[in-house]
């Protein structure tokens, strides 16, 4: 598949680049999509929920009535689950979210994402840029040069540039990553991929191995 070679101001530089097959052409894998971005998302989460248990409740343990004769239920402490104001019974404990995923699957979802961008006509190849300093006007104008304006646009450089990084920050619907930062989410929660020329080399050279 032969994708047009963009510059930053959204004109074509009458150059071509080819995606290659085995990172942008596959038949996307939906199970492994779906288990990379439930990694993803639980890796994201605090786990720093606590409720308090009937045994770090304050209170009396004082049995609160005779065990027969009440015509009532058997009760002991007023600390009691069943009891208002008393401890949450198997309530939520601090816990980690995280669970592992094997390489290989991770790369199959990773291809299968780029894949089903590169089916939609979602991917957009650009010349390598830079800024001399950031600006957040500058990368507006670079969104309405390429009419993204009012889309969500994740844009993926071959290595951390502090000026572009900065000068898109504040912007909401974008987002700047490096190649290391690329993940199966982040791919798929956008509306427009767009690639610098070096980055994608390095995308079909890691993806391939």
């Amino acid at each position: 598949m032969k994708v047009a070679v963009i510059d930053i101001n959204g004109k074509k530089t009458g150059r071509s680049v080819e995606l290659s097959d085995a990172v942008f052409g596959i038949e996307p894998n939906e199970h492994a999509v779906y288990l990379d971005v439930k990694q993803h998302l639980a890796n994201k989460r605090q786990g720093t929920h606590k409720a308090k248990e009937r045994a770090e409740i304050t209170g009396s343990t004082r049995k609160i009535k005779k065990q027969k004769g009440s015509g009532t239920a058997r009760a002991g402490s007023i600390k009691s689950g069943l009891f208002r104001g008393g401890g949450r019974m198997f309530g939520p404990r601090p816990r980690s979210y995280s669970f592992k995923l094997n390489k290989g699957l991770k790369k199959l979802a990773r291809q299968s994402a780029l894949s089903i961008k590169a089916k939609e006509n979602n991917i957009v190849v650009v010349e390598d840029f830079t800024f001399e300093t950031p600006k957040t006007k500058k990368f507006t104008a670079l969104l309405e040069a390429m009419d993204l304006q009012n889309k969500k646009s994740l844009f993926v450089l071959a290595e951390s540039n502090n000026n572009v990084y900065l000068s898109s920050r504040n912007l909401q619907r974008v987002k700047t990553v490096k190649i290391s930062e690329l993940n199966t989410y982040g791919i798929l929660n956008t509306s427009k991929l767009i690639i610098s020329e070096t980055c994608l080399e390095q995308i079909e050279a890691n993806f391939t191995k």
